[in-house]
């Protein structure tokens, strides 16, 4: 379900299905190239977001149907920023294994908090853990004439 919000946010709520997920990306994508964001901060969005509510539907719904993830953002002409929320219990960020350590180089997972705090000018993760705000701040919000709208 999508929805406008006075502030001029959208909001999207979604089962926890993987290609409801990349739907709500892909739209957001096109977005983001309507407002002449250009390709790498594209790139850069679009990996912390899959990121983000990948992690919610596996791991913060486990994958449960019947439970929800909330997508709501704000595309601006000078940033972009996401709530992405889960009906999980949360975790502390603080205990996710660095994925630099030697000891998990070699693992499958665990390198999704990183890849965000890489590509994102901030990112906060809101008690209890199921929260999770991202921004994008560009360097230049009037790139290519582009304005605010």
């Amino acid at each position: 379900m999508r929805t406008s919000l006075q502030d001029g946010s959208t909001e999207f709520v979604i089962s926890s299905d993987l290609h409801e997920g990349r739907h709500v990306q892909d739209i957001i994508e096109a977005q983001l190239r309507q407002h002449r964001y250009e390709d790498k901060e594209v790139f850069a969005i679009r990996l912390a977001l899959d990121e983000a509510i990948v992690n919610a539907i596996k791991h913060g719904n486990q994958m449960d149907p019947t439970k929800r993830v909330s997508v709501r953002y704000h595309i601006m002409t000078e940033r972009f920023d996401v709530i992405v929320t889960d009906e999980g219990p949360g975790y502390d960020p603080e205990e996710i294994p660095d994925p630099l350590a030697a000891e998990n180089l070699e693992r499958p997972s665990g390198r999704g908090l990183f890849l965000m705090r890489h590509y994102m000018s901030e990112i906060i993760v809101h008690p209890p853990g199921n929260r999770l705000s991202l921004s994008k701040v560009r360097k230049d919000g009037q790139r290519n004439g582009s304005q605010s709208r």
